[in-house]
């Protein structure tokens, strides 16, 4: 088993489509007895404030690419410091996101399975709020923007 990759190649965002098994395989590591990963999928309904349900036809994302790979990385490095996690990776999604695929996706090893779980819980949740990257769910009906980085 090889080492982890480092931090500068476990951290992306593409178009295409995500590939977990590599993203887990850039985190493995002969000291770690666990992988975690976390994967947000786009659904096929979206719920507004006033619990309006609508049907999604597919999801576009758009980032501030060097802004957000470096605040992608800063988040996994300080879930590895915070956790005393081995290794985290991040891959999340730019363009168009079809219902039903990945738009992000995370990865985490860890000695043991409790801090893996609770550093993928802290990326995610740390992605929400300070990483600018944009999300807007077309409808059959036009499109608007839900959520992303308010700066």
């Amino acid at each position: 088993m090889k080492e982890p990759r480092p931090l500068e190649d476990r951290v992306l965002l593409t178009p295409a489509p995500l590939d977990v098994a590599a993203l887990a395989a850039s985190v493995a590591s002969p000291d770690a007895g666990a992988i975690a990963t976390f994967l947000g999928t786009s659904r096929r309904t979206s719920h507004d404030a006033a619990k309006v349900t609508r049907p999604v036809e597919t999801l576009w994302y758009e980032a501030y690419d060097a802004m957000a790979l470096r605040k992608l990385r800063e988040i996994a490095a300080e879930a590895e410091w915070k956790f005393e996690v081995t290794a985290v990776a991040v891959a999340h999604r730019t363009g168009e996101v079809p219902v039903g695929e990945a738009s992000v996706a995370i990865a985490v090893s860890a000695p043991h399975r409790g801090p893996a779980f609770d550093a993928c819980r802290f990326v995610i949740d740390e992605i929400k709020k300070s990483v600018p990257i944009w999300k807007r769910e077309r409808f059959a009906d036009g499109s608007e923007w839900v959520e992303g980085y308010a700066g």
